[in-house]
């Protein structure tokens, strides 16, 4: 859950705002049948590795879980949270986990999603535990671009619960979801699509779509898989649960063909849309364990990229009866990727090595690249 641990009465106790190692006061503010919330109001023996959290809704918000905890440190403690899930859900003993790669610590994400104060039109963020809703007027994890149609929208929303703002830095493209009908907002809302750009390439991205919300990171990411697959023009290549076309497109040029599996319909027609152009690409629209069994010829290579949830066993099962000599599987939760690992490896494939990244600094999420041969 990615805070401090204590335990009362065998019952475990997660301590928001502490650091592990620190001795502190804390609070309950929530007792569930399996744990106990709570949060440290009193710091009795600081961590080496305590800051100052420098956003004022800090704590109350919850959308950032440590930003009281040094930025070299927090790169460390995602490390030993992959190390752990992996021997956790894997029973992985001693799994070939490199550092975590750093990102932009600040002003990295590109998508906000809002819930609006009850009759004030305000927007805020709910905290997890406490169901308390927080007015934001400026997020530090935002880009600046989102930061400003916050300040254009803010008390001016209250026909609305919800609200998404998507918004690409370079490209200049908003969107606002839903449709707003306030004369007093000056911002145009209910795009279909907004625009992002990765490594010079642009991508539509339908409201309903995923799509990377650390552009940076993302970037690297793609480099990274590249390398990790040593494409040198000639592979046949499956990116399954490829959503808009992000690796599929961007490797494109590095395989001989690409085939790119997603069952969401919206992201299969942006996706065809962003691989404009590019005539070595394939794109099938179904759930990833029936085309992989539809697949009229075995691939050099597979790129999993699934929900956080991870893969379907079925989708496993086709994927080991297809036997690709190499597989890189990202994943944006550790203790469902040693799930799967698991399966894989006793499958007959050999783990060669796990890269954690942060994709999302301030928080305990962490992005994992898997790299498996047979």
């Amino acid at each position: 859950m990615g805070e401090a641990q204590a335990r009362m009465d065998d019952t475990p106790v997660f301590v928001a705002n502490a650091i592990p190692g620190e001795e502190v006061v804390a609070r309950v503010i929530r007792r569930q049948r399996r744990y106990i919330a709570a949060e440290a109001i009193g710091i009795l023996t600081p961590s080496p590795h305590r800051v100052a959290a420098p956003c004022p809704y800090y704590g109350p918000c919850s959308g950032c879980q440590w930003q009281h905890i040094a930025y070299e440190r927090q790169l460390e403690m995602k490390h030993t949270l992959v190390v752990e899930q992996l021997r956790r859900f894997g029973n992985f003993e001693d799994a070939p986990v490199r550092p975590t790669i750093p990102g932009e610590p600040w002003g990295y994400r590109n998508h906000a999603r809002f819930t609006i104060g009850r009759h004030t039109g305000a927007l805020g963020f709910v905290n997890k535990e406490t169901r308390r809703w927080v007015r934001i007027d400026r997020c530090l994890l935002m880009h600046e671009s989102i930061n400003q149609a916050l300040a254009q929208l803010q008390d001016r929303c209250a026909e609305t619960t919800q609200l998404s703002i998507r918004s690409g830095a370079t490209t200049g493209s908003l969107l606002i979801q839903p449709t707003l009908t306030e004369p007093s907002i000056p911002l145009p809302s209910g795009q279909t699509h907004y625009e992002d750009e990765i490594l010079g390439r642009r991508f539509r991205v339908a409201s309903s779509s995923f799509f990377q919300v650390n552009i940076a990171q993302a970037e690297r990411m793609v480099r990274l898989i590249e390398e990790r697959l040593r494409l040198t023009g000639q592979e046949y290549v499956v990116d399954a649960y490829a959503g808009v076309g992000t690796f599929a497109i961007l490797l494109a040029g590095k395989a001989r063909k690409i085939v790119a599996v997603e069952e969401s319909p919206s992201a299969v027609k942006d996706a065809k849309a962003n691989a404009h152009g590019i005539g070595n690409i394939e794109f099938v629209e179904a759930k990833m364990e029936a085309a992989l069994s539809q697949l009229q010829e075995r691939p050099d290579a597979v790129i999993l990229d699934p929900p956080r949830v991870g893969c379907h066993p079925q989708a496993l099962a086709a994927l080991l009866a297809l036997a690709p000599p190499k597989v890189v599987y990202v994943s944006c939760d550790p203790a469902a990727l040693g799930r799967d690992l698991r399966i894989l490896c006793d499958g007959g494939y050999r783990l060669t090595e796990v890269q954690p990244m942060d994709l999302f600094p301030q928080t305990y999420h962490v992005e994992c690249i898997a790299t498996l041969e047979r």
